[in-house]
């Protein structure tokens, strides 16, 4: 997938290491959304917790019809630098809390029966008083195509979204909406099926509900994605049902539209190890800066390499920090590598400046975005030791 992605821009023009999004892919990423709207008839947010980088907020808000938020900083980041609908879920809000979202927020997604009614009496007085959010309430469809345990919102036990068992004999007055997130990087025909069960499940709670959330997860922009499929399913359920319909795709807005760009700094191995490799030190970090590659795991894909023994160079990657894992993967090149040379890892705009973090020191990456129409390179943020100091206390 990412294999393919182009790189519109010289890697030389730029200062590692750093974060580049290509805004000529962002937007034709967002065109797609755009046109799912229009066919299906639904509503797209942006899913804060896969891409936040708000500078881009001007671009994204031209095609999509607002954004998600995993709790009140992204609901206040929504509201400040998108303005346009907010809809937040939680597994749980604190009062404090509570109170600063029911002023901005468009949509409330309750995680639980308990933290519906717990929260009510709010929403009901500030309904009084002019505003308060549409409540709906997130429930678990128990149908699992997932394959990693640690993404999969279906897993046995899992404490996200609630049963039907657990809610049918409930007093749901009030309640205007259900949402559900059940995929990770899936088709439209795991969603499909997905909807099947939610419809199997909770018919009495559709027929009652004004809006419907069908969460994250649609790997929408990916090629080979079955895009037709998608605006049949949500067609014909809207037809059925009748009701408002969302998706809140993350990965799908920024998917193969950003690099992270590092450079070489030394050249280490031991050749008498059971494992004789060399390791290239990168001024980036696999546990700083691209977590997912430890998380999930996967692997990345470097411009211009190739499997592990493919080509005549083969080299593991590692990161500056002191965690003995600090490495990204094994990676063959045709050439040997240069110290001072720079890596290009592609898909890189999803899932890694939301989680980057200054463990050990290691500073941030620069955050940068290339614009193909002006063929203009520019810094959107530099991070230097201050950013790092005013983390803690």
């Amino acid at each position: 997938m990412s294999k393919s992605q182009p790189l519109n821009f010289d890697p030389a023009r730029v200062e590692t290491p750093a974060f580049v999004v290509d805004l000529g892919l962002l937007k034709k990423n967002l065109s797609l959304l755009a046109k799912v709207q229009s066919e299906a008839g639904c509503k797209v947010l942006l899913a804060l917790k896969g891409f936040s980088m708000f500078s881009t907020f001007g671009l994204v808000r031209q095609y999509l019809s607002g954004c998600c938020a995993s709790g009140l900083h992204e609901a206040l980041l929504a509201r400040e630098e998108f303005d346009k609908e907010v809809h937040v879920y939680a597994p749980a809000f604190k009062e404090s809390e509570m109170k600063q979202i029911i002023p901005i927020a468009d949509h409330i997604s309750f995680n639980s029966y308990n933290q519906w009614r717990h929260w009510k009496p709010l929403l009901d007085a500030a309904r009084a008083t002019g505003h308060a959010p549409s409540p709906g309430i997130r429930v678990n469809p128990e149908h699992s195509e997932v394959e990693v345990a640690l993404y999969d919102p279906c897993s046995p036990g899992c404490r996200l979204g609630t049963r039907a068992d657990a809610l049918r004999d409930q007093d749901l007055e009030g309640l205007e909406g259900l949402h559900f997130h059940a995929l990770c990087e899936q088709d439209s025909d795991v969603l499909e099926r997905t909807l099947g069960a939610v419809e199997k499940r909770f018919p009495w709670l559709l027929e009652r509900v004004k809006w419907v959330n069908m969460g994250g997860g649609h790997h929408i922009t990916r090629p080979g994605y079955d895009v037709e499929r998608l605006v049949r399913v949500i067609r014909s359920f809207r037809e059925r049902w009748g009701k408002e319909v969302y998706l809140e795709p993350g990965e799908a807005v920024a998917l193969n539209t950003g690099f992270l760009i590092a450079s070489v700094m030394d050249i280490v191995g031991d050749p008498t190890s059971t494992n004789p490799l060399p390791t290239a030190i990168l001024d980036t970090s696999a546990t700083c800066h691209m977590p997912d590659t430890l998380e999930m795991p996967y692997r990345p894909f470097v411009i211009g390499s190739g499997e592990p023994g493919e080509l005549a160079h083969t080299y593991k990657l590692g990161g500056m920090s002191c965690l003995a894992g600090d490495v990204i993967n094994e990676y063959s090149f045709s050439e040997p590598l240069q110290i001072g040379q720079k890596l290009v890892f592609t898909d890189m705009a999803h899932y890694t400046m939301v989680k980057t973090t200054t463990f050990n020191g290691v500073p941030h990456p620069d955050i940068v975005t290339f614009d193909p129409d002006t063929n203009q390179i520019k810094i959107v943020r530099h991070f230097g030791y201050e950013d790092f100091k005013r983390k803690l206390s």
